[in-house]
């Protein structure tokens, strides 16, 4: 591109936009290159494409994280409506959109039940992967999205929160009606399905959480109930509200890191090499993947003083967007940034973010992705792309990064080792 043409604002970096969501490395590439701190006019906000300012600042705690506290003309953040009078901020969104002192008043407790389930839920994510396997009919080509990595996230959270198993079709329809949540730009159709998916989730959860509150079990809401009951300051609106966020982010943000990463282990034979010959390197395959090719494409901050970024003297109350992807890519940061490679010694990547916003899924996320990694590839040891010559079908929800579909198919004659039959899980 031209060093006098036009720099792409805020809509023109989704994959809405055709150029951005085929190749968003070379826009972002561009971008960094020629204004690394880009003020969007028409989003009111700073754009930040370099690995240096990106991953102090969004480990930043001084910055806000709370949209609503951004001026009038950011109007991405200023999408979000504000809380109806008498209402608390804190049910009305997420700990995702919060500041403190009410995000570590309600992430502390949350992060502590989430972090201990997940340390001791591997064999549960196996069954699961197991699960998902055993369904793949690998006779014929077959769609690994729909079939396997939207399933497994959906289906971890699910058994988490203690979702009852004769319900999980009607979990997931609304864990996917819920994702246009984070979709600015949906539709009326899509709005229908965000609202009622919404409304019968918030429905759920309000039977479970009563039920649990009497009748506890193994799973998290009844952990949290159970904090509650000790006197952990934790209204059922604040509850519901980052449950349905639970779910949310364990279900776009997990299926796209392991579409991901099968994909670019197919483009790239030789890694998927050196995972088959030491499945020890898993945990760098996940950590490559989140850099290479990361689920989500940037967060946002609100600036709480002045303060200089490069060349840009930056306001309070001005917006900042942390281009996550293009960090991830900044040549400055990473040698042979735009390789996918296993084996390289990488600085940390910053696709989880930072700070006391850092992803709280994260731990979850990066175990799932191992264990389906590992046993996809066990299963079937030789998967390839069913249409080599077809270019990928990305999503093109704003601000995310995942595939539409997957198609793919085993060698014939060899559909991978024997299925075993595996334990139930509670």
């Amino acid at each position: 591109m031209s060093d006098d043409a036009p720099l792409p604002g805020i809509f023109q970096l989704t994959p809405l936009d055709p150029t951005y969501r085929e190749d968003p490395h070379s826009v972002l590439g561009d971008l960094r290159a020629r204004c690394p701190v880009h003020r969007d006019e028409t989003a009111g906000s700073f754009i930040l494409t370099r690995y240096d300012d990106v991953r102090p600042l969004v480990s930043d705690r001084t910055l806000w994280r709370d949209p609503l506290r951004a001026e009038a003309g950011a109007t991405l953040q200023r999408r979000f409506a504000e809380p109806p009078p008498g209402v608390p901020r804190s049910e009305t969104t997420s700990i995702l959109m919060l500041d403190d002192p009410d995000h570590a008043r309600i992430r502390q407790p949350l992060a502590q039940a989430l972090y201990a389930r997940a340390a001791r839920f591997r064999p549960e994510v196996e069954r699961i992967v197991g699960e998902a396997l055993d369904s793949i009919d690998a006779s014929a080509p077959f769609d690994l999205m729909s079939a396997f990595c939207v399933r497994v996230p959906i289906d971890v959270i699910a058994s988490i929160l203690g979702v009852d198993h004769a319900r999980l079709g009607e979990f997931r329809d609304w864990s996917e009606g819920l994702i246009q949540s984070l979709n600015p730009f949906r539709n009326e159709e899509q709005t229908a399905h965000m609202e009622r998916a919404g409304a019968a989730l918030t429905a759920y959860f309000q039977e479970i959480i009563a039920d649990r509150r009497e009748r506890p079990k193994d799973d998290l809401i009844s952990d949290m109930t159970r904090l509650q009951g000790e006197g952990v300051n934790l209204s059922d609106a604040e509850l519901l509200i980052n449950l349905s966020a639970l779910l949310i982010g364990g279900n776009l943000t997990t299926t796209d890191l392991i579409g991901n990463a099968v994909r670019l282990l197919l483009l790239n034979p030789g890694e998927l090499a050196k995972l088959k010959a030491d499945p020890g390197l898993i945990n760098q395959v996940v950590e490559e993947t989140l850099r290479y090719e990361p689920p989500v494409d940037s967060t946002g901050r609100v600036a709480s003083a002045e303060m200089e970024i490069g060349d840009q003297k930056v306001k309070p109350s001005q917006a900042l967007m942390f281009h996550l992807r293009a960090a991830n890519r900044d040549p400055a940061a990473f040698d042979r940034p735009d390789e996918f490679d296993v084996s390289a010694k990488r600085r940390p990547h910053v696709a989880f973010g930072g700070g006391a916003h850092i992803c709280i899924g994260a731990p979850l996320a990066r175990l799932e992705a191992q264990v389906a990694l590992l046993r996809l590839f066990e299963r079937f040891p030789n998967l390839r792309f069913a249409h080599p010559e077809t270019p990928p079908e990305w999503r093109r929800l704003p601000f995310f990064r995942g595939l539409e579909r997957l198609d793919l198919m085993a060698r014939a004659g060899d559909p991978g080792p024997a299925r075993r039959p595996r334990p139930r899980g509670r």
